[in-house]
This record gives structure tokens, sequence and C-alpha cells, in this order.
């Protein structure tokens, strides 16, 4: 076990200083790197590019989530040929019972919420359990792509605000208050598809309203 963390920390460092000349582009490239089989330090990596470029910092919001969308066909490509069936290996009955209804009702939410979420959120099983229930593949990118974003212009802002630190000790906290964020984030999630429903149930009464209204002139009319 010793020697795998040895070897995965030194392909990580390899890569960090292969991928470092590339500039801005180096951003997009580790956010893929990132997202699809090698997990590493990215939001460090990210702060570093902001805090030493900030007149540039919404080009590196847009690279680190486009990046971080790309890599993420890669999980996709084995989840799609495969992905259910690994998923009910790993995770409990309950567990994948509860990912899979939150798939079924709300796919784009359910899998942009979790992009939004610092480390030590399992995206990888999210985006894995995505591709296993088949999630349209654009819509597939555009969640992660979404998501990725408001989580990078959050820490670029506090980057530029309050130096590199501040993203350090937020992801402290988030850590230490993990379950209660994620509760209360569901929550607010919950209440903005709540209020999408209702804003629909509204639209589709006010039609039938409409029609009901135009069909007694039609008939008043006849």
């Amino acid at each position: 076990m010793h020697k795998i963390k040895h070897f995965v920390h030194a392909y990580g460092e390899w890569i960090k200083h292969a991928l470092a000349p590339l500039g801005p582009w180096g951003m997009l490239a580790f956010a893929a790197v990132d997202g699809s089989f090698l997990g590493m330090p990215l939001d460090a990596i990210f702060v570093g590019y902001v805090y030493n470029d900030r007149a540039r910092f919404l080009l590196y919001v847009f690279l680190a989530s486009a990046g971080g969308a790309l890599g993420s066909i890669v999980i996709y490509a084995i989840g799609y040929t495969g992905g259910e069936v690994l998923l009910r290996k790993r995770l409990s009955p309950e567990k994948f019972e509860k990912i899979h209804a939150s798939f079924e009702k709300h796919e784009f939410w359910a899998l942009m919420f979790p992009a939004m979420l610092p480390p030590p959120t399992p995206f990888k099983i999210v985006v894995l359990a995505a591709a296993g229930f088949e999630m349209n593949f654009a819509h597939f990118l555009l969640a992660i792509f979404a998501g990725r974003f408001v989580r990078f212009l959050i820490e670029a802002l506090l980057t530029l605000w309050f130096g590199p630190g501040i993203v350090s000790i937020a992801g402290n906290m988030f850590v230490h208050h993990y379950v209660s964020l994620l509760v209360g984030a569901g929550i607010v999630v919950a209440w903005f598809v709540w209020r999408k429903r209702l804003a629909t149930k509204k639209r589709s009464a006010a039609r039938k309203a409409d029609s009901a209204l135009r069909g007694e002139e039609h008939e008043s009319a006849g």
C-alpha cells in the first residue's frame, strides 16, 4: 500500500511539472486529469493560477470547469458500459436506491450539486452513477461544467478578496461541517425545485383557464 501511495504521489508530481509550462492551458489539463482517473490537489493549483494572474481569473474559472467536464468523459465511458453493476458492488442496496431515485427525479441537479462541492465529496461515484443510469451525455457535461463553474468562481473571488489562505480555511470548515452543509444545501436545492414546479403548475393552470375562456367565447359567438 505504501508503494502504491508513493507511486501515485510521484506520478502526480511528474504530471504537475509536465503541465506547468502550458501556461493558462495548464489549468485545463490539470482539471481534466483530476476529473478523469487521477485525483490532484486541484483547488490549490487553481488558487495558485488565480493569485498569480488575477486579471484573468474568469479564464481560469472557465478552463477549470471545462477541464473537469472533459475529464469526466473517461468515467462516463466506463460507467455507461457497466457502471450500474459496479455501483451495486460498491454501495449498499439502500445507498444505491437512494442515488438511483435522486437521478430518476432530478438527474441534472443530482449531478450539478455534488459538482459544486469540494473534497471530501465522493464526486467520482456520482459521475459513475450518472453514466450507469444513462444520463443524457449533453446534460451530463453541462451539469458538471455548471457545478464546477460555481465552485471555482467562489474560490476565485475568495482568493481575490482575502488571499489564497482563505480557500484552505474554508475547505477545513467544510470538512468539519460536511453533513450540516450538505443538509442545508439540499434544502436550498429542494426549495428551488419546488418553486420551479409551482411556477410550472401555475402556468399550466393559467393556460387551461385561458383555453376554457376562449372556448366559452367561441360557443357564445356561435
